[in-house]
């Protein structure tokens, strides 16, 4: 069996009414997931609308800039997790990629390139093109299925009130796309990727759920149909292995408190609250704090997170189980002047930045004998 890294840990030990510090060994684990923010190549897709990302397009995205962006974001990838494991993240969720290519030509970069990842990709029903995928690291993980499961969501034609002028105010450019013949939603699909992590079995499923296009109330139910989906994911898992470990990840485009999280998904924020199958959200209390991965109108929220079963929030560590989760944002990744200063550093007019969103992460350990 490969181990990742051994590191020594003081674990508080709590028996009956004595307290006392062990030291123990341990191997380590990152997982990551960071939202790329329009991953394109300089390439004009005919069945994507992706001509903002061209060299004539609005964004006169050219092969210098793609290439720059490539590199900011082997720089955060190597780094996300290195407060407490030297190596970078065994696994890597994204999304806002374009196709599989910019996935190759990131991996190639010269600060990833030795570690070897590889790629599970599906294209999506996107319109514009972007996916979700995932990188791993070969010589630690070896997956045995993966498979896109599509979010079927439809938009009704009844009336709705006004939008209220904050919503109308707001801006993204992730577009909900719909049908002309049956009003379906096109967004991405749910990757669901099982395999071996050191002899142990894991299950990631990678998301982006529905944007808040046309407002966040309006658009509310296509992501808590997407909590909903995942739910049945791990549900299915679940029937088959009641103990299996599942880590659900994402750019979910809504907080730890919304609907879709806390209902569809039942996603609980303290240990305790979790029972058997249940799903645990450690960036709940995150949020509760005033912490964020995203920004806007000067209001922090986190919508990329990473949320593990019962399973692996256990109190033994004979296998892997959850530690601790972060949100990776260092001062290089963050706007330093203008408007938008103190927001995360994304691409602009004059600069080629990193992304809109920080990335986040959690550590899985074992005790090693």
């Amino acid at each position: 069996m490969r181990v990742l890294r051994l590191f020594p840990l003081f674990i508080l030990l709590l028996p009956l009414t004595k307290t006392f510090a062990q030291q123990k060994n341990y191997a380590i684990h990152t997982i990551a997931f960071y939202n790329f923010e329009n991953l394109f190549d300089t390439i004009n897709d005919p069945n994507t609308n992706d001509d903002e990302w061209t060299p004539k397009g609005a964004q006169h995205w050219t092969s210098k800039k793609y290439h720059q962006k490539l590199q900011n974001l082997s720089r955060v990838l190597l780094e996300i997790g290195s407060s407490e494991n030297s190596n970078s993240p065994t696994f890597i969720g994204c999304s806002e990629i374009e196709n599989r290519g910019v996935l190759e030509d990131l991996i190639k970069e010269s600060k990833l390139i030795n570690k070897e990842y590889g790629i599970i990709h599906f294209d999506s029903p996107d319109k514009r093109g972007i996916d979700v995928a995932l990188l791993y690291q070969k010589k630690y993980f070896r997956p045995t299925t993966y498979s896109n499961i599509p979010l079927i969501v439809y938009r009704k034609e009844v009336p709705t009130k006004a939008l209220t002028k904050v919503e109308s105010s707001e801006r993204t450019d992730d577009n909900l796309e719909v049908s002309d013949q049956n009003n379906r939603v096109f967004t991405r699909d749910q990757l669901l990727v099982t395999g071996f992590l050191d002899g142990e079995e894991i299950n990631i499923i990678v998301n982006h759920w529905p944007s808040r296009s046309g407002g966040e109330k309006k658009s509310s139910p296509f992501r808590e149909a997407a909590g909903t989906l995942n739910r049945k994911i791990i549900d299915s898992l679940q029937r088959i292995n009641p103990e299996a470990k599942v880590i659900t990840l994402g750019d979910l485009n809504d907080g730890p408190f919304n609907k879709s999280i806390k209902l569809a998904l039942g996603a609980k924020a303290i240990k305790a609250d979790v029972l058997q199958l249940g799903v645990y959200n450690p960036f709940e209390e995150m949020a509760k704090k005033g912490l964020g991965t995203i920004a806007y109108r000067d209001s922090w929220d986190i919508f990329d997170q990473i949320m593990v079963s019962q399973s692996l929030i256990q109190n033994n560590f004979n296998s892997f189980r959850y530690w601790k989760a972060g949100i990776y944002n260092k001062s290089f990744l963050i706007q330093t002047s203008g408007q938008y200063k103190g927001y995360p550093k994304r691409h602009s007019g004059t600069e080629v930045g990193f992304s809109d969103h920080f990335p986040v992460y959690i550590y899985l350990i074992k005790e090693m004998k």
